[in-house]
């Protein structure tokens, strides 16, 4: 423990908070993060040798497991033919027509760096199309950290206690509007009093930023039919969700049809990226060919480029998301079962590669507000206690978790094992 002690204090010598990203301080729930070496299948290796099974996946792109021979193989070769062009190449092409194959509602796509910088520009492509100027977003929902989405954001703003972000304009804000996930109703009258000036709803089709919310059976269908009634656009973030939940994601699954999608994690299979796509019409307002105005010296880079072709190579096999969906909703149940068995209360939720946990008697988990009613210090002691057996979990109570291939009956048993003990002693 002083060795690691030692490490963030030299890490914090030089790094804001000793880390690049703010979840990973551990300040949701206290304590000193873990340094990581290495990674490989379903495991990391701290800078002390210490293995952990992880279900963290680097928050969400390792869906093949860490260094998974089929993308290291391919990103080597690329290495060998240069790290960035700058200027166009086939990779991108391929990507593009790959994604587009699999997700048919994307007609056309733009490969941007990070899934801030795509819902950045989403939202910029959305009001230059519709000419109006404010966007609705819903409390809880994280889509990165531009200026006009950091209201009510989830993950790291809710870990840290600041739901908006110090240094944003009030006037950079005003056109953003928030309603409450999988409540209609409040989406319903904040178009009743804005009926001409919404550009657009922006929302996570499964939550993903507040711990993990499956959406209600009405929720998507009613957005795509207000969006429909008062000529605005429905954007999904499906960075999380695209691939994750289904070959197709998100839209696939729930069958809704969005008019802009934003992408990330997985189709980089690890490396920096994101992407915007959506009905051809929409995207064509992007320069050169239209007035919305986007740039990026890395957009399309080949490493991404390559690793994310490599990436979805491997989960089109035949049978990968069923297996995947299996292997969490069978972590899930059994994590239940030793919870219930020892006397503590706990809600599970598991989509496609996607988990969550909630303690709490509460049985449904719809919105924000039953996440923040949840008993957190119960989540901080689980972690802390799972971390010392050797599991690492988000270090956070408003984080999904994410699965991988790699993780096989040995790891979930392992977990459920892990988890008995950690039971026993909350």
């Amino acid at each position: 423990m002083i060795e690691i002690q030692t490490t963030f204090q030299r890490a914090e010598r030089y790094i804001p908070g000793g880390v690049n990203s703010p979840v990973r301080a551990f300040q949701g729930v206290g304590g000193v993060p873990i340094f990581f070496k290495s990674a490989h299948g379903a495991y990391m290796v701290d800078e002390h040798d210490r293995e952990y099974i992880d279900y963290v996946g680097s928050w969400g792109p390792m869906i093949a497991g860490h260094a998974h021979p089929h993308i290291v193989e391919a990103v080597s070769a690329c290495l060998k033919k240069g790290l960035s062009f700058g200027a166009p190449s086939l990779l991108e092409i391929q990507l593009a027509e790959k994604i587009c194959k699999l997700m048919p509602v994307i007609e056309k796509i733009r490969m941007v760096n990070s899934g801030t910088e795509a819902a950045m520009t989403a939202i910029r492509l959305a009001r230059g199309y519709t000419k109006r100027n404010k966007i609705i977003k819903f409390a809880g929902c994280y889509h990165g950290h531009a200026d006009a989405l950091l209201i009510q954001a989830g993950s790291g703003a809710l870990t840290l206690g600041v739901p908006s972000s110090a240094g944003v304009p009030e006037s950079v804000v005003q056109d953003t509007l928030v309603a409450e996930f999988n409540r209609l109703d409040t989406v319903r009258t904040l178009f009743e009093k804005h009926k001409n000036d919404i550009a657009a709803v922006i929302v996570e089709p499964v939550a993903g930023n507040m711990n993990c919310i499956l959406p209600l059976p009405e929720f998507l269908p009613g957005l795509r039919a207000l969006c429909d009634q008062y000529d605005s656009l429905l954007m999904m973030d499906e960075v999380m969700t695209g691939f994750r939940v289904a070959l197709g994601g998100a839209v696939s699954r729930f069958g809704v049809k969005p008019d802009l999608m934003i992408l990330g994690k997985i189709i980089g299979g690890g490396m920096p990226v994101g992407a915007l796509g959506g009905r051809a019409d929409i995207m064509s307002c992007l320069a050169p060919l239209g007035p919305v105005y986007q740039a990026g010296t890395l957009s399309g880079n080949p490493v991404a480029m390559t690793a994310g072709l490599a990436t979805l190579e491997l989960i089109e096999s035949p049978g990968f998301h069923k297996q995947l969906e299996q292997k969490t909703g069978s972590l899930m149940d059994g994590l239940k079962e030793r919870a219930t068995a020892a006397g503590i209360s706990l809600q599970t939720v598991a989509i496609g590669g996607m988990f969550g946990f909630f303690f709490t008697d509460q049985e449904n988990i719809e919105t924000y507000a039953d996440v923040k009613k949840c008993n957190i210090d119960r989540f901080k002691k689980f972690f802390h206690g799972m971390l010392h057996e050797g599991i690492y979990l988000a270090p956070s109570a408003y984080e999904a978790g994410f699965m991988s291939s790699a993780h096989s009956e040995i790891e979930i048993i392992n977990t459920w094992n892990a988890a008995e003990k950690v039971f026993a002693m909350l």
